[in-house]
């Protein structure tokens, strides 16, 4: 029989804290989507700097100023992680898609996987580029 008193369960898996651990795997997926939107951001900059360089010299100044300040420095270099970081998420999908790596402790190895090699590939770009 169902459980006649709903307010003692917990209502989502993501009520983090003291009826929820968070496993590798859910974190994988929340980061996956976080760097998908975040890529959105990153392309609506590269918009923004080539509509600028469209627009005229004195705009395009100001963009490209903006674009390396410290703080456009940063969300680039953030960018270059997300995108390795979903890169790599998308392999890890077509993999799964095939039926293989289901198991709980390959997920979870291929989502520690996933975070160090996004770090090594962002360093290995930064240095290299």
């Amino acid at each position: 029989m169902s459980d006649l008193d709903p307010g003692k369960r917990p209502l989502s898996p993501f009520m983090i804290g003291p009826y929820y651990r968070p496993q590798m795997t859910s974190i994988s997926s929340i980061l996956t989507r976080i760097t998908g939107n975040a890529l959105i951001v990153t392309f609506a900059l590269i918009v923004w700097w080539l509509l600028a360089a469209a627009t005229g010299t004195q705009y395009f100044n100001f963009v490209s100023h903006v674009l390396t300040s410290w703080f456009g420095k940063l969300v680039m270099l953030l960018s270059i992680l997300g995108i390795w970081y979903h890169f790599l998420a998308g392999l890890r999908h077509l993999w799964f898609d095939s039926g293989r790596g289901l198991e709980i402790e390959t997920a979870e190895r291929l989502g520690w996987v996933i975070i160090i090699g996004s770090v090594v590939l962002t360093i290995l770009t930064v240095i290299f580029l």
